[in-house]
């Protein structure tokens, strides 16, 4: 990598400085074969320049070398991050895709550069070397943080516990070990996001890849045995400070979306279900009195529908789940998003007041039983629903893609589905939104979109450390 004399113009010190940015051109979508079998995974470039003739459609795509990656939660090398007082890199640049495959613990290194529509791989990191240098397997999330790149990781290569977070080199791309010096209690795990104000890492718990990897067991689920905890980390020294237990009966605490604005220490978590009524529901951590605590926020019922209707997992419950699986948090910490992938709604929320966030705008895609279509294609019945969220710095554009986990798809869209993506407009004052009716992008046949990265960077890729 070569060195840059001025700091790349996509980095900005504070987030509100990131949403003055240029809107986006381009998308990068993480796309994946649901059989793990027939072909490889890919990652596509999407036009998202309204004024372009290719708007909306795939104008680039790189497949990988190897077949059955699952490729996931992808990131960039380098962000805003870079420009913190106590590890500046400005001589780094917004370039490099950091794509790791949660089921083949492989990681590949995408360059962007020089034509950000046609990606080359250029290194790729093999198991063995993320098994041997790390004790982990299933790669799972990569974020750029001031001094590095942290990778999250479901578990160990045999399968099982603990999962943890890894660093890689921000410019040879060269695995540095593990993160975490001393754990504590910590065994399953799933996100992990900071406030680098406050040297603090919060992570969030999911199941060992031996749980996840061949879709929900129904058992463990049943058990409480999935994840149901938050964590915090002093993040400078690398050490569990303590457990936020939200309760056995909230199963799964995935995605972690912590405020913007450095200055801010709170944050919300989502939580896929319920076992007392299938509910999802959102939480909010935040610091009072020098202490950091958890509350619910948000809860999402379940909808009631025909058994006949459901996929054999859900059938003895005669009702839709919502399952949250992704959120979303505007650059202003203003507004939120809640992919339901069950039902098929897509939700936002104003949390201006983050401890009594007011619901703004619903629209339903896809889900188990509505199937609701997208305005351009008002005959085609969706399969999956709103998963993988992201928005523009600005906050005036929504994407998300309706592909969760293969094995997860195919347990609750046993019949299949088409992977598609789609696009929001939300109006300046950040309270409601509406479908665009020219971004209707259905992949490939047998390809389906998961993760989303804009351009320049996003609401989700970077963090600040001035207000």
């Amino acid at each position: 990598m070569a060195a840059r004399f001025r700091p790349d113009p996509t980095f900005y010190p504070s987030p509100t400085m990131a949403m003055q940015a240029p809107p986006e051109q381009l998308a990068y979508v993480a796309m994946l074969d649901p059989t793990g079998k027939t072909r490889p995974d890919a990652m596509a470039v999407v036009d998202v320049d309204p004024a372009s003739q290719s708007f909306a459609r795939v104008v680039g795509q790189v497949d990988m070398p190897h077949i059955g990656d699952e490729l996931h939660h992808f990131g960039w090398n380098a962000c805003s991050a870079c420009l913190c007082p106590y590890a500046p890199h400005p001589h780094v640049e917004r370039r490099y895709l950091v794509v790791p495959g949660i089921n083949s613990s492989r990681i590949y290194i995408l360059d962007t550069q020089p034509d950000p529509r046609r990606p080359q791989i250029v290194r790729t990191i093999e198991p063995d070397e993320v098994f041997k240098k790390t004790g982990y397997a299933g790669p799972h999330t990569t974020h750029c943080g001031p001094e590095g790149i942290y990778v999250s990781a479901l578990g160990s290569p045999d399968g099982g516990g603990p999962g943890g977070i890894f660093m890689l080199d921000h410019e040879s791309f060269d695995i540095r070990g593990r993160w975490e010096i001393d754990r504590g209690p910590q065994e399953l795990h799933y996100d992990f996001w900071w406030h680098l104000g406050y040297d603090t890492l919060i992570s969030s718990e999911w199941g060992t890849p031996n749980m996840v990897r061949n879709g929900l067991v129904p058992e463990l689920l049943l058990g409480g045995k999935y994840g149901n905890s938050l964590h915090v980390w002093d993040l400078r020294r690398r050490k569990h400070i303590e457990r936020l237990e939200l309760g056995p009966e909230y199963q799964m605490v995935l995605e972690l979306r912590p405020a913007h604005n450095p200055t801010r220490p709170w944050g919300f978590a989502s939580v896929v279900v319920s076992l007392k009524d299938l509910s999802a529901s959102i939480w909010l951590w935040f610091l009072e009195g020098g202490k950091w605590q958890i509350k619910k926020v948000i809860e999402i019922p379940a909808e009631p529908a025909d058994p006949a209707l459901l996929p054999p997992l859900l059938k003895g419950f005669g009702a839709v789940p919502p399952l949250v699986t992704d959120i979303n948090l505007s650059l202003d910490d203003r507004t939120l998003y809640v992919s339901c992938w069950g039902t098929g709604e897509f939700i936002q929320y104003d949390v201006s007041d983050p401890h009594n966030p007011k619901k703004t705008g619903s629209i339903h895609l896809g889900g188990i039983v509505r199937q609701t279509a997208h305005p351009d294609r008002p005959d085609v019945k969706l399969g999956g629903g709103p998963q993988m969220v992201e928005v523009s710095r600005d906050g005036r554009r929504v994407y998300f893609t309706n592909s969760l986990y293969a094995p997860w798809d195919e347990q609750f869209y046993p019949g299949g589905f088409d992977g598609w993506m789609v696009k929001l407009d939300v109006p300046e004052s950040g309270q409601g939104m509406s479908l665009d009716p020219r971004f209707f992008l259905q992949f490939e046949p047998g390809l389906r979109g998961h993760q989303v990265r804009l351009q320049g960077g996003d609401s989700s890729s970077d963090s600040y450390c001035y207000p």
